[in-house]
Protein backbone atom coordinates (compact mmCIF):
# COMPACT_ATOMS: atom_id res chain seq x y z
CA UNK A 1 0.00 0.00 0.00
CA UNK A 2 1.58 3.65 -1.15
CA UNK A 3 1.51 6.38 1.23
CA UNK A 4 -0.01 8.49 -1.32
CA UNK A 5 -3.10 5.53 -0.52
CA UNK A 6 -3.00 6.10 3.06
CA UNK A 7 -2.99 9.94 2.84
CA UNK A 8 -6.21 9.47 0.92
CA UNK A 9 -7.83 8.27 3.97
CA UNK A 10 -6.24 10.30 6.55
CA UNK A 11 -8.82 12.77 6.74
CA UNK A 12 -11.39 9.80 7.29
CA UNK A 13 -13.16 9.46 10.65
CA UNK A 14 -13.31 5.61 11.99
CA UNK A 15 -16.73 5.49 11.48
CA UNK A 16 -16.93 6.97 7.73
CA UNK A 17 -13.56 4.32 7.45
CA UNK A 18 -14.97 1.04 8.40
CA UNK A 19 -18.40 2.60 6.79
CA UNK A 20 -16.36 2.55 3.52
CA UNK A 21 -14.44 -0.58 4.12
CA UNK A 22 -17.70 -2.64 4.50
CA UNK A 23 -18.69 -1.21 0.97
CA UNK A 24 -15.67 -2.22 -0.53
CA UNK A 25 -15.90 -6.40 1.23
CA UNK A 26 -19.23 -6.31 0.04
CA UNK A 27 -18.63 -5.29 -3.73
CA UNK A 28 -15.98 -7.65 -3.94
CA UNK A 29 -18.10 -10.75 -2.40
CA UNK A 30 -20.73 -9.59 -4.59
CA UNK A 31 -18.02 -10.46 -6.93
CA UNK A 32 -18.53 -9.99 -10.51
CA UNK A 33 -15.70 -7.16 -11.44
CA UNK A 34 -13.09 -7.39 -13.27
CA UNK A 35 -9.40 -8.58 -11.98
CA UNK A 36 -8.09 -4.91 -12.59
CA UNK A 37 -11.21 -3.74 -10.69
CA UNK A 38 -10.95 -6.22 -8.24
CA UNK A 39 -7.21 -5.58 -7.36
CA UNK A 40 -8.09 -1.72 -6.71
CA UNK A 41 -10.56 -2.47 -4.18
CA UNK A 42 -8.60 -4.68 -2.45
CA UNK A 43 -5.96 -2.20 -2.30
CA UNK A 44 -8.61 0.69 -1.27
CA UNK A 45 -9.70 -1.84 1.30
CA UNK A 46 -6.12 -2.65 2.78
CA UNK A 47 -5.87 1.41 3.21
CA UNK A 48 -9.42 1.70 5.00
CA UNK A 49 -8.77 -1.04 7.24
CA UNK A 50 -5.34 0.73 7.87
CA UNK A 51 -6.95 3.74 8.82
CA UNK A 52 -9.10 2.00 10.86
CA UNK A 53 -6.58 -0.01 12.63
CA UNK A 54 -4.49 3.74 13.32
CA UNK A 55 -8.13 4.99 15.32
CA UNK A 56 -7.96 1.64 16.88
CA UNK A 57 -4.45 1.84 18.44
CA UNK A 58 -5.02 5.63 19.05
CA UNK A 59 -8.29 4.75 21.64
CA UNK A 60 -5.96 1.85 23.19
CA UNK A 61 -3.09 4.26 23.95
CA UNK A 62 -5.74 7.02 25.47
CA UNK A 63 -7.55 4.01 27.28
CA UNK A 64 -4.26 2.82 28.68
CA UNK A 65 -3.24 6.32 29.87
CA UNK A 66 -6.22 6.97 31.37
CA UNK A 67 -5.62 4.09 33.28
CA UNK A 68 -2.50 4.68 34.16
CA UNK A 69 -3.67 8.42 35.42
CA UNK A 70 -4.37 7.79 39.18
CA UNK A 71 -8.35 8.33 40.46
CA UNK A 72 -8.90 11.98 41.21
CA UNK A 73 -10.77 13.05 44.28
CA UNK A 74 -9.14 10.22 46.26
CA UNK A 75 -11.30 7.62 45.32
CA UNK A 76 -11.08 4.35 46.79
CA UNK A 77 -7.56 2.64 48.30
CA UNK A 78 -7.05 -0.80 48.03
CA UNK A 79 -5.28 -0.97 51.73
Amino acid sequence: MSESQQDAFAHLNYEEAREQLVAVVAKLEAGGVSLEESLALWERGEALAQRCEEWLEGARRRLDAARRQPAEGGGATTE
